[in-house]
């Protein structure tokens, strides 16, 4: 046992594979057999995945959940941005080039929508909860966009640790919400063509969410909505610590807020 432990600690990357592997048979055995298939393996992966990086922080006492942890080390790399951009950037290449030219309006309109309804409905909840300083409301207010786009905001405008903590859980919940809800509706609001599974990841925005969302309702559809969801992530970032943050700092000293 000491042998096999070496060995996997020394091979961590590798170890990580497995073992997130291992990770998603179970949510996929789970979602089969208690949810009948209505709740997407990818949801409750993440669900896994946040109680075991809990436990891992409380058994290692350390600050980077499961990656602690030296025979998991691995997955601080196997979950990190180099690997989780080439993942996004990787479904793009199932894109037809004649659909995406044909409905491209119909996403970047769905882009400046959806950013402009995420970055102020954010800004307005955190300035209900309390907050009266342009950093931290535009850090939640990205947050509210993605939890990629909430700590890349905030980190640019040197936010405190906690309301970058608040911004990646914001668009955590909104991620998880998207993916659970969008087999349900699917029907209702009729995505099922190209161009609205790219309206609705330029709605959305949130990858993890789109993409789980869209897996679970149909598979083909997914690169369209991945891209514009792409797109809405980097756009998200650059018009965070910028445009976001100077209009809500404008705001602030129109209504006395600082």
């Amino acid at each position: 046992m000491q042998l096999l432990n070496d060995v996997l600690t020394q091979y961590n990357l590798l170890t990580a594979f497995v073992f997130v592997g291992l990770l998603m048979f179970a949510a996929e055995v789970a979602s089969q057999r208690l949810t009948g298939g209505r709740i997407h393996p990818s949801a409750i992966a993440i669900a896994f995945g946040l109680l075991l990086a809990g436990l891992a922080g409380w058994y290692s006492g350390g600050t980077k959940g499961v990656a602690d942890v030296p025979l998991l080390a691995g997955t601080g790399l196997l979950g990190g941005a180099m690997l989780r951009d080439l993942s996004i950037v990787a479904t793009a290449f199932s894109v037809r080039a004649d659909e995406f030219l044909r409905n491209g309006l119909w996403g970047a309109l769905s882009l400046a929508l959806g950013l402009f309804t995420s970055f102020a409905t954010g800004a307005v909840i955190a300035w209900l909860c309390g907050y009266r300083d342009a950093v931290s409301i535009t850090t939640i207010a990205a947050g509210a966009a993605t939890y990629i786009v909430g700590p890349v905001t905030g980190t640019a405008l040197n936010a405190s640790s906690d309301v970058i903590a608040l911004s990646v859980a914001a668009g955590l919940v909104k991620a998880v919400t998207v993916m659970l809800i969008t087999p349900f509706v699917a029907s209702a609001i009729r995505l099922d063509t190209p161009r609205a599974a790219m309206i609705f990841g330029g709605l959305q925005g949130t990858n993890s969410g789109v993409i789980a969302g869209l897996a679970a309702t149909n598979p083909q559809l997914v690169p369209y909505g991945a891209m514009t969801a792409t797109f809405y992530t980097g756009l998200g970032c650059l018009l965070g610590p910028s445009v976001v943050f100077l209009t809500v700092r404008a705001v602030l000293a129109v209504v006395g807020g600082q």
